[in-house]
């Protein structure tokens, strides 16, 4: 009887260790997924923007042919605003002065004070001589300010965006960092944080050949700057004209019956109101550089990005309608053969975990960058192509401890039709510890039940 009663305990302790053991397979299989905490997301975004940083400006990651487009500028780029993906190239990195596309690099930096709080559009700014049209080097485009006038800076830069003002580059300089030097030592500093090499400045209007850039450069600058202030392009950057100064810009003794009247100015960018979905973005003129361009133009969801320099013309007027032709070229080409495809949220996803101190791990996607997408359907548009992206998740049926946040677990796979567009790594928000002896050897024996 006593046998019995062991054997039948025996029996007992072993189905109750395996439907444990099963319970434990089948929770493994199936893991839970507890919300990342704070302190592991810093962690990960950490480790994910150091192993997987993603360039301003990169290639197209499937292969494309090269277009042969009749390009009249030295040196072009043209770029997809949202990845910064390059779809046409023509000598982009040979250097050359920008001229007054420089402009657009002070408008940065002022933005980027405003964000800081440190300074409002709506400050009136100090106007010192150097600022004074009278006192501008000869052949300089201005917005006319003068002794005595008073001025926001909400102003001055629409009459940097707009009238391309030597004049108000000086001013405000001088009233951002107090003299023209520290702010040019500002400008360098802020392009050297975005990592680019060979665009360098002595001044802030644009006027020196000194001021040094290559078409690929700029175009990465450009992209930082709409797609961190997109209100430059609504406020200041589509704005067709200016007349300055008003009645309350004057001087006291300017003032009234028979004083200074303002003076009209049509935007420097030819292609306002010309070229569908332009709003921005500047022209710039030396003869060292040539006639340049930097332009963007959004239709739909896509917004381009173009960068001309060492445009050809003798005068403004042949100039101009060269850097219209190059323009529209180009844009014309880029949305009838791509279009951005911004990725759906990917829900964060958890996987079973053999070996570790925990049971599973979560992943996420390495990035979150759109897509460029190809015109790949016949007789359809490239937005049709965009709209018919497929995502596919590939997953293990278990990964391995340790594991290390960062490390590539997983893979999404974005398509359309046959074509794939990118593989996108799914990686480890937290990291994994190996588990004990005993907690290895009981994963090992699961492992064939997973």
């Amino acid at each position: 009887m006593k046998k019995r009663i062991s054997i039948i305990a025996i029996i007992l302790c072993i189905a109750l260790a395996c439907g444990s053991f099963f319970l434990y397979v089948q929770s493994l299989g199936n893991p839970s997924q507890p919300a990342p905490s704070a302190q592991e997301l810093a962690a990960f975004q950490q480790v994910r923007d150091q192993r997987y940083p993603v360039p301003l400006i990169g290639s197209l990651p499937y292969p494309v042919t090269p277009a042969n487009l009749a390009v009249h500028s030295g040196a072009a780029i043209l770029i997809d605003t949202a990845t910064g993906h390059v779809l046409y190239e023509k000598n982009a990195d040979q250097v050359i002065p920008p001229a007054s596309m420089t402009k657009l690099v002070v408008m940065y930096v002022v933005f980027q004070e405003i964000a800081s709080g440190r300074i409002s559009l709506d400050d009136v700014v100090p106007l010192p001589p150097e600022s004074w049209a009278v006192n501008a080097p000869p052949g300089s485009s201005l917005m006319f300010l003068g002794q005595g006038q008073t001025v926001t800076l909400r102003e001055l830069l629409l009459g940097l965006a707009v009238a391309s003002g030597n004049d108000a580059a000086m001013a405000v300089a001088s009233y951002v960092s107090g003299d023209v030097e520290s702010f040019v030592q500002r400008m360098n500093r802020e392009m050297e944080l975005l990592g680019l090499e060979k665009t360098r400045f002595v001044e802030p209007s644009g006027y020196s050949e000194l001021n040094l850039t290559t078409p690929r450069e700029f175009a990465a600058f450009a992209r930082t700057y709409i797609n961190r202030y997109p209100e430059s392009l609504t406020d200041f950057h589509s704005q067709p004209s200016i007349s300055y100064p008003q009645e309350h810009n004057l001087a006291e003794w300017h003032r009234g019956e028979g004083g200074e009247q303002p003076i009209f100015q049509q935007s420097t960018n030819k292609l306002l109101g010309v070229l569908p979905g332009c709003d921005g973005l500047k022209t710039g003129f030396i003869f060292e550089s040539g006639y340049n361009l930097s332009l963007t133009a959004k239709r739909g969801n896509t917004r381009f990005l173009s960068i001309t320099m060492k445009g050809p013309g003798s005068g403004s007027v042949e100039g101009n309608r060269y850097r219209v032709a190059d323009a529209t070229t180009l844009m014309e080409w880029a949305f009838s053969c791509f279009a951005t495809h911004y990725k759906g949220a990917v829900v964060p996803v958890a996987i079973p975990v053999v070996g570790g101190s925990k049971n599973s791990v979560t992943l996420a996607p390495s990035h979150t960058t759109p897509l460029t997408v190809p015109a790949l359907l016949k007789d359809r548009p490239a937005a049709a192509a965009a709209d018919a992206v497929t995502a596919q998740m590939h997953l293990p049926p278990f990964t391995v401890a340790p594991i290390a946040a960062g490390d590539v677990v997983g893979k999404i796979t974005y398509t359309v039709g046959e074509v794939v567009l990118e593989e996108v790594p799914l990686v480890a928000i937290e990291e994994v510890a190996a588990g004990n002896g005993f907690k290895r050897l009981v994963d090992k024996l699961a492992v064939t039940f997973l």
